[in-house]
């Protein structure tokens, strides 16, 4: 264990994001019944910002269920953006799902706390899933969103150049298998390093681990047997991302 969040806000992390911008900052955020808001956190689980928006207003809440956030390009050259994915559906019912970009933001102290956000809404080609995973690949410049509770994971793309409220088709890329028992395999996050040669996906109980060919699509790098990688619950971990460097990898635990 390399850190402890502290007693406060962050009491059901769901996600976690290396900033592309700042070193030893990560963003993340909590799962459902939380407000439209995600943190910038130090390694060693100090806050460092508390960010809000505002979200859907059509729901009483302003967001439904956020399930994984992600960093990468976005729009405009040279920029990095964090995405965060409210599309968890435990009853698999809901028509639309909505991903929130962001430019990252500004982590001095007088900065505005409360940020712009683009707004994509999103409807599956087929039937509402279930789903705790974005990918956000710079180099295909692709958003990915991946199923979690059926016995085959669905996995779906669309651009991460959406403009504000948008709403689009996500487009079929493929499915994946895991061994295992029906919930031990279920899909709770997964991550893209920083140059986009290596992808991870975290099941409840189980790392995997992609390194991507030249000239490859992620969507065909996840077709290949992944490698298992060296890992022990500590509890309900949903939150997965690269380290900075790409060199190995965090997992957040949710509850205290």
């Amino acid at each position: 264990m390399i850190a402890t969040l502290p007693d406060g806000p962050l009491k059901e992390v769901s996600g976690v994001a290396a900033s592309l911008k700042y070193p030893g900052i990560y963003y993340v955020h909590n799962d459902s019944g939380d407000e439209p808001r995600f943190f910038a956190i130090s390694k060693d689980g100090v806050v460092k910002g508390e960010y809000r928006f505002s979200g859907d207003t059509m729901h009483f809440r302003r967001v439904q269920d956020c399930e994984d956030i992600a960093t990468g390009p976005g729009p405009v050259k040279g920029r990095s953006y964090i995405y965060l994915a409210d599309i968890g559906d435990n009853a698999g019912m809901r028509f639309y799902i909505r991903i929130y970009r962001f430019e990252e933001p500004t982590l001095d102290n007088n900065a505005p706390r409360i940020l712009p956000a683009a707004a994509v809404t999103l409807k599956y080609p087929d039937d509402p899933k279930d789903a705790e995973t974005i990918l956000a690949d710079p180099q295909d410049k692709t958003i990915y969103i991946l199923s979690k509770r059926r016995d085959s994971i669905s996995i779906y793309m669309t651009p991460v150049d959406f403009r504000q409220q948008d709403t689009l088709v996500l487009q079929p890329a493929g499915k994946l298998f895991f061994d295992g028992r029906k919930k031990e395999k279920w899909l709770v996050s997964g991550a893209v390093s920083k140059d986009g040669q290596q992808v991870l996906l975290k099941t409840m109980n189980a790392v995997y681990y992609w390194q991507r060919k030249p000239k490859e699509h992620l969507y065909e790098t996840l077709q290949r047997k992944p490698i298992s990688l060296p890992y022990q619950s500590k509890g309900q971990e949903e939150a997965i991302c690269f380290s900075q460097d790409g060199k190995g990898y965090i997992i957040l635990a949710e509850g205290k």
